[in-house]
């Protein structure tokens, strides 16, 4: 089951709209572990380039401007992608049947949207500016692809996996946006490097684990299935949780700093990518657990 996140590898809100990113390099002097701190001593404005001078204090200070992005952008983008996700799901699920007949095929096809939507995903992350045609494409094809593999999943493993799936990913989403908004988890550079690596080395043992698995047959390491599986399925869905936090800090920065209300489109991708990483690694996870039973 593909279990790929182009999440960690994407650029987050640019330097050139007015955002400094995890991604950006910290200019000298500024503070790495406070993003709201306001630059140097020969240079305030150094973090954030749209802070203005308080006209009392003579203190730097994000302005109210025209265009900027807010949190119903946030919300108004992400909804209309999950959106799309969710009805590429539903048509697929009920357009392309996993029966003996037309399994084949339509795992032929659930494939072929998964490789799509991972160009057009890495298409957007080098772009300079969010695209909002690619990221609904992308959320489309994506959505083929879970309506496919959930629908197989229902059908040979149990009705029920997807549902408490769904559930799970709700759940992950509402407790690490409540802890992030308690200040349970502080989201600084050194989590994000923390993360990062993380990432990278889950990937990196998947990417063997198929290799193993391609060439050598069976379940390669043993990574997808049993006790190593159930452990791994854990890891996946905490990587996935702690990306909604970075989700969270880069768009409550986006936010505080005014990046340009089109921005709001690249952090909506963000959250679905990462959505749908936790959904799928959940969807494993609760496989290998109905398996087991």
């Amino acid at each position: 089951m593909r279990s790929s996140n182009p999440v960690f590898s994407r650029r987050g809100f640019s330097r050139d709209n007015g955002y400094a990113s995890f991604n950006a390099a910290p200019q000298a002097g500024a503070a790495t572990a406070n993003p709201y701190a306001q630059g140097t001593a020969t240079n305030p404005y150094a973090t954030n380039p749209y802070a203005q001078p308080d006209a009392q204090y003579g203190a730097p200070q994000a302005p109210a401007r025209t265009g900027a992005m807010t949190i119903d952008d946030v919300v108004s983008r992400t909804a209309i992608t999950l959106g799309t996700v969710v009805l590429g799901a539903v048509l697929a699920w009920a357009l392309l049947p996993v029966d003996e007949a037309n399994l084949g095929k339509s795992y032929g096809i659930a494939i072929g949207a998964a490789l799509v939507a991972f160009v057009l995903s890495l298409v957007q992350s080098f772009k300079r500016k969010p695209v909002p045609a690619l990221i609904v494409s992308y959320a489309a094809f994506e959505g083929v692809f879970l309506g496919v593999i959930s629908s197989a999943v229902s059908t040979y493993i149990g009705p029920g996996v997807v549902m408490q799936a769904v559930l799970g990913t709700m759940c992950v989403f509402a407790g690490v946006l409540l802890a992030y908004k308690m200040r349970w988890i502080r989201v600084t550079r050194r989590f994000y490097g923390f993360v990062m690596a993380a990432a990278v080395g889950f990937m990196l043992l998947m990417v063997v684990n198929l290799l193993f698995a391609v060439f050598g047959g069976g379940d390669g390491l043993g990574f997808r299935s049993g006790g190593l599986g159930i452990l791994f399925g854990v890891i996946g869905i905490i990587l996935g949780a702690c990306f909604l936090a970075l989700d969270f800090k880069q768009v409550e920065d986006g936010i505080a700093f005014g990046a340009p209300r089109e921005e709001s489109w690249l952090a909506a991708f963000g959250l679905t990518m990462t959505l749908v990483w936790i959904y799928l690694e959940m969807l494993r996870l609760l496989s290998i657990l109905s398996g087991d039973d």
